[in-house]
């Protein structure tokens, strides 16, 4: 598909234990549109504005892993850097509590067009951005910022820059609960040590450690880490 500022396309994708995920993501990573400079205000340039819309390996491991995951609709779930929200959509699909959320613009607009593709009902959406930066307008975010507590706390492919262990773990414990529980999905980027430190400085101990490997020789060749954390 294509519009008047950038082209996309539709895929259908399958995930265990949930019905195929229909999903409309960016042709490819030459995709830019910011004509209002919204994006670059967010700190998003021009090199990085489409990875949001791209369908990243780990995002699969991470919705797979969700689809797994016995659902208490009294758990309040957050998806953080959610990118196209598929494990949001997969953990909403199976009737649990979540709410995504990503600091890139145009994040929801993608997330409501992948909602209405699998008839699914609205899912919440906020703003959310960590490290250092000044608060953003409402009008560049095009969504409320993030200001809840919550129970669980998932990502992936979010360990990609030197500042981002310590960055991303004050960011966690900010709107972890008290008693709270993290999952990662990292494809062994190599921040994942500096990342356990910072967590474990903040309460998180690190009670799970999955190696996950691809060897269906029909998929794209994978190599990661299911990181679980607890805090009691």
């Amino acid at each position: 598909m294509s519009t008047q500022d950038y082209y996309t396309k539709t895929e259908t994708i399958e995930i265990d234990g949930v019905n195929d995920l229909i999903i409309r993501s960016l042709l490819d990573r030459q995709q830019f549109y910011d004509p209002l400079g919204a994006a670059s205000r967010l700190g998003i340039c021009s090199a990085s504005w489409s990875l949001f819309g791209m369908l990243w390996p780990s995002s699969i491991r991470l919705a797979s892993a969700l689809a797994l995951r016995p659902v208490d609709i009294n758990e309040k779930i957050l998806e953080i850097g959610c990118g196209l929200a598929l494990a949001s959509l997969v953990a909403h699909r199976r009737g649990a509590n979540i709410t995504a959320s990503d600091r890139h613009p145009k994040a929801k607009l993608f997330l409501q067009e992948n909602l209405r593709l699998n008839s699914l009902p609205k899912l919440p959406f906020r703003h959310g951005q960590w490290g250092e930066h000044p608060v953003p307008s409402i009008v560049d975010t095009g969504a409320a910022l993030l200001h809840k507590k919550y129970d669980l706390i998932v990502g992936s492919d979010l360990l990609y820059e030197p500042d981002m262990p310590s960055a991303l773990a004050r960011f966690v414990n900010m709107y972890a609960n008290d008693q709270a529980e993290v999952w990662i999905v990292d494809p062994n980027r190599g921040y994942r040590p500096a990342f356990n430190r910072k967590m474990q400085g903040l309460g998180f101990e690190l009670s799970s450690d999955e190696v996950l490997v691809e060897t269906d020789p029909n998929h794209e060749k994978y190599r990661g880490r299911l990181l679980i954390y607890n805090r009691h």
